[in-house]
């Protein structure tokens, strides 16, 4: 299974990463960070750049966990295992909003999206063959993809 890997050493709070992601989810059919609107709720980053407290940053990505806490606390089933790549992913038609997920995430990972209707998770970028955009973005490669 392929995972994003973090060496947070290498990052420097760019969020490059963040806004690679937001571009890729977009739904206004435009591409391009210059053109982005962050106003819109559709195109949250589902990834996370926060400051680890001394001084340094830490990129924060769903690790698909082996035993994934938010799809094991998932009453709906909105959160599933895809059987060919292993990752955890989401079907946003099931979710109920009860944020279970949100609250048993270890890492913190899962997030209501700013209308608090769904969450927001990480997909690996399943639709782009080229794979993750926030990998692809970074510029000191401080995320990046490895066979786990």
């Amino acid at each position: 299974m392929k995972r994003i890997m973090i060496d947070p050493s290498k990052c420097d709070g760019c969020k490059s990463c963040a806004l690679a992601c937001m571009d890729s989810h977009r739904t206004d059919g435009k591409t391009g960070v210059e053109t982005l609107n962050f106003n819109d709720l559709a195109t949250e980053s589902r990834n996370e750049i926060v400051c680890d407290g001394k001084g340094g940053y830490l990129p924060m990505f769903c690790r698909h966990c082996s035993s994934p806490k938010c799809m094991e606390s998932c009453m709906s089933g909105a959160l599933y295992r895809d059987v060919e790549t292993g990752h955890v992913l989401y079907k946003e038609e099931r979710c109920g909003a009860c944020f279970m997920c949100v609250m048993n995430c270890p890492y913190g990972i899962p997030k209501p999206d700013a209308a608090r209707k769904k969450i927001v998770k990480c997909d690996f970028c399943m639709d782009r063959e080229e794979g993750p955009a926030c990998v692809a973005a970074c510029p000191k490669k401080a995320i990046y993809v490895e066979e786990v």
